[in-house]
């Protein structure tokens, strides 16, 4: 491990170095990317040299022991050292989840896009019922929540709803939802009152910069059609609504929530970068052999990740075995319990084959 910290804190000085150079600050590329690197690496540096400052009062205060002093003045340098101790436990469990490799993608926001799945009006019903507990989450951490794209239903739910949420760390918190969701309960179209299932598929993309994702334009093709809302019916006179269609990929996004074109393009073309991005990691990902990937990860989207039982006010999430007896405050967006739970079972898998990782 302390050979892994002075790598660590080598590279750091030596990207401290050259963002010092003119040549390295007049890039704009190359400062953005080093700049980035250096933040990544603060707090483990940080970390590691207040863990060797520890061992240095502790070594210091072990000498002292050497030294003839009376016996109060001994038991405070015992004391001393006890306290040392513990501080240097407590530093170098913190240092060795740090070295654990982060997803490069956690700081980043997040598009999420949810659609009805098995179930008819139920399952739109049901993908409404997640955006609001998803937009209630972002509330909570103080997150922006922007729609980019939706398919309402008469009965107020969703064929489909894509949206942005922008904040610090939202990926992070928010990737492990990636998968199938399946809900339990008396449907309000259901007038005899027995238990259906339905599903809803979610899928959360990382936002991707134009900078990491090239997109040239002679590759997209642009459609212009007017807006239209449930049922499909048009509520607006103007061609407002874009549609895009990336040729190499095959990949189409459509936008129509704005009022303005340019609006609707501008997400969409937020939409299509998130997409490919997905399309060429995912891509790559099947690359490697299965016991590479985690026990938990950002779930193949056709896996039934949880379930949402509410006549037992019960959730599950069946990759980590957890069942939580709170769905009335979980399907309110307090998610913190379940998504912690993942976090510590991918951080512990990540730490389990931290040499395979290298």
């Amino acid at each position: 491990m302390f050979e892994r910290l002075e790598v660590v804190e080598d590279r750091y000085d030596h990207l401290n170095e050259m963002l010092s150079d003119p040549d390295i600050v007049s890039d704009v590329a190359k400062l953005r990317e080093y700049s980035k690197e250096q933040s990544g690496l603060q707090e483990t540096v940080d970390t590691y040299r207040q863990y060797k400052l520890k061992l240095n009062e502790l070594k210091s205060a072990k000498s002292l022991l050497d030294e003839p002093l009376d016996s109060e003045m001994k038991e405070l340098v015992k004391l001393e050292i006890s306290e040392l101790d513990d501080e240097i436990e407590t530093i170098e469990e913190r240092l060795t989840m740090l070295l654990v490799p982060k997803d490069p993608n956690d700081e980043k926001n997040v598009i999420m896009e949810i659609r009805g799945a098995a179930g008819g009006d139920e399952a739109a019903l049901f993908a409404g019922s997640l955006y609001r507990m998803y937009t209630r989450f972002a509330e909570a951490h103080h997150w922006k929540v922007e729609v980019m794209d939706s398919s309402p239903t008469e009965l107020g739910g969703y064929k489909e709803i894509i949206f942005m949420i922008t904040g610090k760390g939202a990926y992070s918190k928010l990737k492990f939802e990636n998968g199938a969701h399946r809900v339990q309960r008396v449907p309000e179209t259901e007038s005899g009152g027995r238990t259906h299932t339905s599903t809803a598929t979610v899928a959360c993309l990382p936002e991707t910069e134009e900078v990491e994702i090239e997109i040239h334009e002679k590759d997209i093709r642009t459609d212009t059609f007017a807006s239209s809302g449930p049922g499909g019916q048009s509520v607006n006179t103007t061609m407002s609504a874009v549609r895009l269609y990336h040729a190499p990929t095959g990949i189409t996004v459509s936008c129509q929530d704005e009022k303005s074109q340019i609006k609707n393009k501008e997400k969409a073309m937020k939409v299509l970068r998130a997409r490919i991005a997905d399309k060429i990691t995912r891509e790559a990902q099947a690359k490697y052999d299965e016991k590479r990937k985690s026990a938990v990860g950002t779930g193949d989207r056709s896996e039934r990740i949880r379930t949402y039982n509410f006549p037992q006010n019960r959730v599950t999430d069946h990759r980590i075995g957890l069942t939580i007896q709170k769905l009335d405050q979980i399907i309110e967006g307090k998610l913190d319990e379940i998504i912690d739970a993942l976090t510590l079972e991918e951080q512990a898998y990540r730490l389990e084959n931290l040499d395979q990782n290298d």
